[in-house]
């Protein structure tokens, strides 16, 4: 066996010792080695009973845990550091551990003992402590259906006795409540204790909570930050500016040129439609109808030709607006791109 274990076998019979003798003193009693008080069977052997229920409570007790825990100290730092470094995270070119040493030891502390046990120890023993009394008050109850008065008298004296007795149990259930209590807290004190020690040990390479929450203040500023770019690119007047300026210009020339083209069309069709006149005018009063006829077919010649050269000015005008769509549509597909862009960004805040 070596040192540690022996220590914590050391605690165990340190905390059985005083319920031990409490049991011995009855029992001396009850087999009459001293007669300080009387003590019957029953109830002897139900604190026998509790005692024994104790004796399996205190493994349990925090006061042998943390001795368990301090005999196995260098393997608890080594399952630590490999947990540190497992869940290490690297910030602005530190890297440390996001673990938390008290969330860690209180896992690791649960292997060592069973909490349950510690939780209803305190209140299970003056439960078996009462349970104990009632049971010895109705074992030594007596037959009170006796016919004479002294056999009464005795029923009663029996009852009595038994009665005084058994409420060893109660008191003896109560004591090992407070004694499982108070070495119960100076473990948790001890524990505590060892718990300061390391977090204070491994503060430094551990990210504190305020260490954090910097961080993710300065990551949701970079993303704010993104964000009003995105919207800045999207939504930019400079560039709205350029678009209606570059659109009015291509359709100040259209217009410019469409109004060249139509006054030349006019100054064309007029100059066709006085000839028209003055061909009917001759096929009226000219001899030759053959001059007229010539004079006819040379003006309608001329006609078509100002006809097809509108013909050109309306397509140029239509290539020219369709080359404005074309260019709004690109337009327009940049600023799409930079409303997705906004909206990846607003995806990253709300995660």
């Amino acid at each position: 066996m070596d040192s540690g274990s022996s220590n914590c076998f050391g605690r165990f019979l340190l905390i059985a010792f005083f319920p031990f003798l409490f049991v011995l003193f009855l029992g001396v009693n009850y087999f009459g080695i001293i007669n300080l008080t009387n003590i019957s069977a029953h109830t002897f052997y139900i604190i026998v009973v509790i005692f024994l229920i104790f004796l399996l409570f205190i493994p349990h007790n925090a006061f042998i845990s943390v001795c368990k825990i301090k005999s196995q100290f260098s393997v608890t730092r080594n399952e630590l550091e490999k947990n540190l470094e497992k869940t290490a995270l690297e910030i602005e070119g530190k890297k440390k551990s996001i673990l938390s040493v008290r969330d860690f030891l209180e896992d690791y502390f649960k292997n060592v003992r069973n909490d349950n046990f510690a939780k209803v120890a305190s209140s299970t023993f003056p439960m078996l402590g009462i349970l104990g009394t009632f049971i010895a008050i109705a074992i030594s109850m007596p037959d009170f259906t006796v016919s004479s008065s002294k056999e009464l008298d005795r029923e009663i004296s029996t009852l009595l006795s038994g009665v005084g007795t058994a409420f060893y149990a109660s008191i003896f259930g109560i004591f090992l409540s407070l004694w499982w209590t108070f070495f119960e807290r100076l473990g948790l004190s001890r524990i505590e204790q060892l718990t300061l020690s390391l977090e204070d040990i491994y503060s430094k390479y551990i990210w504190s909570e305020r260490e954090l929450l910097k961080f993710k203040y300065n990551q949701k500023a970079i993303q704010d930050n993104e964000l009003i770019r995105a919207l800045k690119d999207t939504f930019n007047l400079d560039f709205i500016k350029d678009i209606n300026r570059e659109h009015l210009t291509s359709y100040e020339k259209i217009i410019e040129s469409t109004k060249s083209g139509l006054k030349e069309v006019e100054s064309a069709l007029n100059n066709s439609t006085k000839l028209l006149v003055s061909s009917i005018d001759k096929l009226n009063v000219a001899q030759n109808s053959i001059e007229a006829k010539v004079s006819l077919e040379s003006n309608l010649k001329e006609f078509n030709k100002n006809a097809k050269e509108l013909q050109k000015l309306l397509e140029s005008f239509d290539n020219g607006l369709d080359n404005s769509l074309k260019k709004i549509d690109h337009e327009l597909a940049i600023a799409v791109e930079h409303i997705s862009s906004m909206v990846d960004s607003i995806s990253k805040i709300k995660e």
